[in-house]
């Protein structure tokens, strides 16, 4: 069956590198997931199923600002990172969620590698 909107293959592209990637206690995975007017970040871990982190431009500190544009994105890249390291997360597995690594996506990847975050 044919891909008829974005939003399909997006999901299709998504199953395809989840395949992949996989986040361990050691080594978790940083999840990204954008909308039209924000951007979420989490740290998952996927053996344990949970969640060990997030971030996103719809927490009350975002509150009155544009969430969907490059700045807000290295703001939340930022932010994901400094709560990692205070749980003990050095190093994580990027899973860009099947977004092409531009604008956006890569803002927040360069933000939290920034913030020591290795990717």
């Amino acid at each position: 069956m044919a891909k008829t909107n974005s939003r399909d293959l997006r999901r299709a592209v998504h199953k395809r590198i989840r395949k992949k990637l996989e986040g361990t206690p050691e080594r978790p995975r940083l999840a990204v997931f954008r909308s039209l007017n924000h951007i979420y970040a989490q740290v998952i871990d996927d053996l344990h199923g949970h969640t060990i982190v997030a971030a996103s431009t719809a927490e009350p500190d975002f509150r009155g600002r544009s969430g969907g544009n490059i700045a807000a994105a290295k703001e939340v890249g930022k932010l994901i990172a400094e709560r990692a390291k205070e749980k003990g997360v050095s190093r994580v597995v990027f899973d860009r969620g099947g977004y092409i690594y531009h604008g956006r996506v890569r803002g927040l990847a360069e933000a939290a590698r920034e913030a020591g975050l290795e990717l």
